[in-house]
């Protein structure tokens, strides 16, 4: 079961196939449990590259240093 389109975000955000699968196993660590809020949050993330708000190069290499 899907609950969020996170993918279309990732293409929109300019996120390489390579990138959103380190993403997803950064935000799958923390949510094991619950696939509604591992997408939530993976869609969220998507939402402030498109944004602007952050990279992803940012959002990757902030969580290289917690796992």
């Amino acid at each position: 079961m899907e609950y969020f389109n996170y993918e279309k975000v990732a293409q929109e955000a300019g996120i390489s196939a390579d990138q959103l699968t380190q993403l997803c196993q950064v935000i799958e660590h923390e949510f094991p449990n619950d696939r509604m809020l591992f997408e939530l949050h993976v869609l969220r993330a998507c939402m402030a590259v498109v944004q602007g708000a952050v990279t992803i190069e940012e959002i990757l290499r902030e969580n290289d240093n917690h796992y």
